[in-house]
């Protein structure tokens, strides 16, 4: 058995929904960014956030991950009651899913190995031949198995991406958060991150991505959500078009 003792899969309710939000708000400081959000996503589904900047794409993520309040109705993510959920619960909450961010955020003063290393150890793995397996694991899975020496600033940001996608995979989440992970990159290195996102997704772990690039979204097509007048409105295929001429 695994030392990582979160390993426990996420609890998804009766009718297979990971994320589920009712009448929920949006709140930055005293400004509400969001209201009245009715929001459901399915084990293994894949949904995009779109719209401006400041619309409230990564305010609501940042809500599913517990870093502002929730308000609402009623609000589950992984299983987590958002209602309830106080400063104690919210590690246990993100060991229960990944977050991927558009500056990487990994740390500079380690290898790349180090910085996987860091989130296993703080996250309850103890048994070195384990952490040595998942690593290689996560690696793989992001095509860097050989990479696990380097700096972070020895790598390129669409490499320096995908180690922050493998360090959301460690502890075997079933929700990704990506918050606009393919904004720092160009076309190309883009086109690759997304084969391997829809790739993870294929394996039955559940995606919300925010972007503001409809071309990712008609290349790679999902259900689509758009934050627009404080509202979170579902956008239809042809909507999405539209947009992106």
């Amino acid at each position: 058995m695994s030392s990582n003792k979160y390993s426990k899969l996420p609890t998804i309710d009766a009718e297979g929904n990971i994320i589920q939000l009712e009448k929920a708000t949006v709140m930055q400081e005293e400004n509400i960014v969001l209201r009245d959000i009715n929001f459901k996503i399915g084990g293994g589904e894949m949904v995009y956030l779109t719209g401006k900047v400041g619309s409230g794409k990564s305010s609501l993520l940042k809500t599913l991950y517990g870093e502002i309040p929730f308000s609402g109705t009623a609000g589950k993510v992984c299983g987590f009651d958002l209602s309830k959920l106080n400063s104690y619960q919210i590690p246990y909450l993100r060991r229960r899913m990944g977050v991927v961010f558009q500056d990487f955020q990994l740390l500079q003063d380690r290898s790349v190995y180090s910085n996987l290393e860091f989130v296993l150890r703080a996250t309850g793995w103890k048994l070195k031949q384990e952490i040595d397996h998942r690593i290689r694991e996560v690696l793989t899975d992001v095509d860097m198995v050989h990479k696990g020496y380097k700096m972070p600033h020895q790598l390129s940001g669409g490499e320096q991406q995908r180690i922050a996608i493998a360090r959301a995979l460690l502890n075997k989440p079933e929700l990704i958060l990506a918050d606009e992970p393919t904004g720092n990159l160009d076309p190309d290195t883009t086109d690759q991150l997304m084969q391997l996102l829809v790739q993870i997704n294929r394996s039955g772990k559940a995606i919300v991505m925010a972007t503001h690039n409809y071309n990712v979204i008609n290349k790679y097509p999902a259900k689509t959500y758009k934050c627009e007048n404080s509202m979170l409105l579902e956008v239809k295929e042809q909507e999405i078009e539209l947009t992106s001429l």
